[in-house]
């Protein structure tokens, strides 16, 4: 890494430092009044880019003087900021600025499409409001559509704030990557709990606040996110291309039918216009707080975020949601044993219209990768006495087998997921699976998950696995795809150095999942 880019992640860095040190304090001020804005730096949640074109990128912020208090402490009016784009780390050779307005009704964030840019190019950029001006972000075009030129990415989610730190996240700033790619888990929608508490793991720092339910709880939750240092320096040194996964709304929810169904788990059902309205409210704060195209801006319960994007003649990504047209998880959900619902043909984990996208995607690809970047485990996986876990795909196994079909005819499908808090590399039809790991969900974990070795032996096409929080870097060269899985020994302390838990390739031409 360059000079240049080591000072401006450090300034990035130490400027949302200064910002995450007043959180505890916000958290216990009153309320702003409406006609005023809270005094202090607006930027405290940092910058961000995204969804990278050949010529064009989104450049994100978000005013929020305040971050934990309602509207975070900006006044119910629009503001006019100032943005600026250089060719240097330093700002001194401005390229393009302007004017753009940031609006209440989209909590003062600001989705800037940044067009006429050159490919392949790394541009700085950073927004002014008054005396204060944010971090200094770093990002990056794609390649033209005739280059042929080597790809590198991370693939990275599952960032429980209560679960530990994001130290993973400081390593993955200081990668040279032409894009990130967050899977989802973005942010957890449980509530607080002070250390010592019971529940789901480690309570390393506490979430703000109840159980997210509406709008701002959880522009709330993402903004105690958003100022963590080290995710903000992740965020101000690479273009992110985001999705959402279960989470961003509610553990296990599929298509607008809540995990709170009525059933022995959750006697208490969620009615479906309930439900609706809290989706409604996610989906919102999930565009406010995301560096992704106004095309993602949701109408109510609608939002579209699957996408193609296309990166030279070297590599397609094509992001994919597994959560907003499925159906509901067959058999009671959870893992348990199949029962005959898992088989019916006519399963649905894509939705018709976006199954038929990825289809005509496919048939017309030109590039030589072909990576569908999504959220829940594809490769089958039994467990021990032959239960499934119903939330992947192995509970629309017809489903998977259309996606498989796709691929019937050409080389270079590979498949990047999330959600399960491990690595894992994978084969499944001829393709490759690499399966990223948490950033700190379930806390410090092991070198491996102390079922794997069962896992593995009742299903022998699953080749590896890690139980270490991290990233996964990944590699297209013209031949080979490369997984190398980052991992940090802990998170419940700080400050853990990065380490190395595996490295694997798949070959264009098929041949599975190797080791380096």
């Amino acid at each position: 890494m360059d000079s240049a880019t080591r000072h401006m992640l450090d300034l990035a860095r130490r400027g949302l430092l200064r910002g995450a040190a007043g959180l505890t304090a916000l958290a216990v001020m009153a309320p702003p009044r409406a006609s005023a804005q809270a005094p202090g730096n607006p930027f405290t949640l940092g910058v961000a880019s995204g969804d990278p074109w050949p010529d064009s990128v989104v450049l994100w912020t978000r005013l929020a003087p305040a971050p934990l208090a309602p509207g975070g402490g900006m006044a119910a009016a629009p503001v006019t900021l100032r943005f600026e784009v250089a060719a240097d780390a330093r700002m001194t050779r401005l390229l393009q600025w302007g004017d753009v307005v940031a609006r209440p009704e989209e909590a003062h964030s600001v989705h800037l499409v940044l067009n006429g840019l050159d490919p392949a190019r790394t541009y700085y950029y950073r927004f002014r409001l008054g005396p204060h001006a944010s971090p200094i972000g770093r990002t990056r075009t794609a390649p033209a559509p005739g280059t042929d030129a080597e790809i590198r990415f991370l693939n990275a989610g599952c960032q429980h704030y209560e679960h530990g730190h994001f130290t993973a996240w400081r390593h993955a700033a200081a990668e040279e990557v032409d894009f990130v790619f967050h899977y989802g888990d973005y942010i957890y929608e449980y509530a607080g709990r002070q250390p010592g508490e019971r529940g789901w793991g480690p309570v390393v720092r506490t979430h703000h606040g109840g159980e997210t339910l509406t709008l701002e709880d959880y522009r709330a939750r993402y903004a105690q996110y958003r100022s963590d240092p080290d995710l903000a320096a992740a965020h101000a040194a690479h273009p992110f291309i985001v999705s959402y996964d279960d989470h961003e709304v509610e553990n296990n929810w599929a298509s607008l039918i809540s995990q709170r169904d009525g059933g022995a788990r959750f006697p208490v059902a969620t009615p479906p216009e309930a439900f609706a309205l809290r989706a409604a409210a996610a989906f919102q704060a999930w565009y406010e707080h995301m560096p992704v195209r106004p095309s993602a801006r949701p109408n109510g319960t609608e939002i579209i975020a699957y996408r193609h994007l296309r990166f030279g003649q070297r590599l397609d990504l094509r992001v994919l949601d597994t959560r907003r047209f499925r159906d509901d998880q067959p058999c009671g959900d959870g893992v348990v044993a199949p029962c005959a619902a898992v088989t019916r043909p006519e399963a649905q984990m894509l939705g018709e219209a976006q199954e038929a996208w990825l289809r005509e995607g496919l048939r017309a690809a030109q590039g030589r990768w072909q990576v569908l970047a999504q959220q829940v485990f594809f490769a089958p996986r039994r467990f021990p006495r032959g239960t499934l876990s119903m939330d992947s795909w192995d509970g629309y196994p017809a489903a998977r087998q259309r996606v498989l079909d796709m691929f019937s005819e050409r080389q270079g499908g590979v498949i990047l997921t999330g959600d399960v808090h491990r690595a894992w590399a994978n084969e499944v039809g001829g393709l490759a699976e690499f399966v990223g790991t948490s950033i700190s969900s379930e806390g410090d974990g092991s070198d491996m998950q102390p079922t794997a070795p069962e896992i593995m032996a009742a299903n022998p096409h699953l080749k590896f696995n890690s139980n270490r929080r991290g990233y996964t870097l990944h590699i297209a060269e013209r031949e080979r795809l490369h997984a190398i899985y980052r991992a940090v020994p802990f998170v419940q302390q700080p400050d853990a150095p990065r380490l190395t838990a595996g490295h694997f390739v798949t070959e264009l031409n098929g041949g599975g999942v190797q080791r380096a």
